[in-house]
């Protein structure tokens, strides 16, 4: 299995960054879009590092926040044959902490190549969606002033509209998730994978016990962790120092799992 990062807040290598994610997957004969980053520039560095996404047999949105679902239009007109597997709830209106939408662009919402999940999918032999979870979630939940409308009032998000994609290789059970809105430790709790890739939504949380206590929950679980994104660059500085299993992956990176 090997996973290359078309667009992430960084790189070393460098090649143009953006505040968004977008991965590309190869399992077995299959190739996966996972996240579409916030503009086109997913499908510019695809180019650049011999990435060609007219090979994607489908993508899955991680779920509806414009940093990961606004190259989408873009990656439609790239690639004229696959499914974009996306929650029910990715089209719900979406604000940040100013009040302003991140959600999708609603013009896409009728595309005919979205398949909307409500429940666990299983798209090919070990590859499967899941969404979130409330009966699995154990810690509480901060949306950091994120929010979702609601009876015409914004309400703080519970990240409905969040799924995890879990690939399964070798005995390995790799799962991928976009920014861990749900609490990264209640996923670690829920599917206990032997890999985690993903964001982890730190990049708000002051460095200190609080961060350093998540930190040490995660490392007591027998999973590898690849970060990026929305964990922050000096919050993974600052929990590597208590977790011996955790590495950032940034633009351009590709690893071997």
């Amino acid at each position: 299995m090997k996973i290359t990062v078309l667009t992430e807040n960084t790189t070393e290598l460098g090649l143009p960054v953006e505040h968004g994610l977008s991965l590309f997957i190869e399992i077995g004969d299959r190739r996966i879009l996972f996240d579409s980053g916030q503009s086109d520039l997913f499908a510019k560095n695809a180019e650049a590092l011999g990435v060609d996404l007219k090979t994607v047999d489908f993508a899955v949105l991680s779920h509806g926040h414009y940093d990961h679902g606004g190259g989408l239009k873009k990656f439609l007109e790239v690639n004229g044959k696959a499914k974009i597997y996306m929650s029910r709830y990715a089209f719900e209106p979406h604000f940040n902490a100013e009040d302003k939408y991140n959600g999708l662009d609603a013009e896409l919402k009728g595309e005919s190549r979205i398949v909307f999940v409500d429940g666990e999918i299983t798209i090919d032999s070990g590859i499967t969606v899941y969404p979130c979870d409330d009966s699995k979630t154990i810690y509480k939940i901060e949306p950091y002033g994120l929010k979702m409308s609601k009876n015409g009032k914004l309400v703080p998000d519970d990240f409905r509209h969040e799924q995890y994609l879990m690939l399964e290789e070798n005995g390995k059970r790799v799962l991928i998730s976009g920014c861990s809105h749900r609490g990264i430790m209640n996923i670690e709790h829920r599917f206990k994978p032997d890999i985690l890739v993903g964001g982890f939504h730190f990049f708000k949380q002051p460095l200190g016990e609080k961060l350093a206590s998540y930190a040490k929950i995660l490392n007591s679980a027998d999973t590898d962790y690849y970060t990026c994104h929305c964990t922050g660059v000096e919050q993974y500085k600052f929990m590597k120092s208590y977790m011996n299993r955790l590495s950032y992956i940034s633009t351009g990176q590709t690893i071997e799992l």
